[in-house]
This record gives structure tokens, sequence and C-alpha cells, in this order.
């Protein structure tokens, strides 16, 4: 093994040198597990407070409860993010779904107190601007279920 590799991997007393970053280590994917509450006071607009961290391996969770709400066809789906911490592509999808089915559904979402950098990966992708697109034009608040009516 090269002395030099052989230093990096065998010497864990060793301080890195002044003015070197070393980035902490993560012992899981997830550090921080993911908490979902919902607040279903308001039944036009229930809330979902996300904390912790929204990843590949804790999105399910978070994209069942936003399906169970938009069967219900509230006017708003509100998701709060103020305790995010983290997250990843597939959290994201997750708040792109919700967007799609709720288009589908006549529900607008509304993302309540975003940190600074889920407003940054928000902007950066385009959902932003995804996300403030109107319902389309003639789209009901509730859908059309009668088959009937589509004749």
């Amino acid at each position: 093994m090269p002395a030099l590799l052989r230093s990096l991997t065998t010497a864990p007393d060793r301080q890195p040198r002044k003015g070197v970053m070393v980035a902490p280590r993560r012992t899981t994917p997830e550090a921080t597990p993911l908490h979902i509450s919902v607040d279903r006071s308001d039944p036009a607009a229930p809330v979902v407070k996300v904390g912790g961290d929204l990843a590949f391996t804790t999105a399910a969770p978070l994209r069942a409860e936003v399906d169970r709400l938009l069967a219900e066809h509230p006017g708003t789906l509100v998701l709060d993010f103020h305790d995010l911490l983290f997250i990843d592509s597939t959290g994201l999808s997750v708040i792109v779904h919700a967007w799609r089915e709720g288009q589908q559904g006549g529900t607008a979402i509304q993302l309540r107190e975003p940190p600074r950098f889920l407003t940054t990966i928000l902007d950066l992708t385009g959902v932003t601007g995804l996300l403030s697109r109107p319902r389309p034009e003639g789209r009901s608040e509730r859908p059309v279920t009668d088959s009937s009516a589509l004749a």
C-alpha cells in the first residue's frame, strides 16, 4: 500500500492539517428520522408538518399521507417544512407529486415556512414556478366522478 494511502486509512489519531475542512461522517444515510403530523382543524386546508430528513429511505410515509389527504379533495393542502433538516431528489419528487395530483383533483398545494436550503433547491430546479401555476381552466374544485357527466 502506498505510504500516503496507508497514512490516510490507518492513522485515525492524526489531526487534519490546519485550514483543511473535514466533513463529519454520517453513520447512516438519514441520521434524523422523518417526522410527520397532520393538523385537520381546517378540513378545507389540512396542514402536514414535516421535520427531519426527507430522503429516499424516508419519503414513502409522506407520499402516502399526501395521497390520503388529496383523496379527500380539500381546497388547499399545506405542507409545513419549518422543521425540515434535509431533502434529496426523492423528497423533492414528493412535492412535485403532490402538485401534480392536486392539479388533477382541484387542490392547491401551499408550502409553509420552507427553510432557505429548500427554497434554493425549489428555485434551482424550477419547482417554485411549477407550484405557482394556477389550476387549469375549467377544472372544478372537485373532480367529476359521475361518468354520465363526461358524455
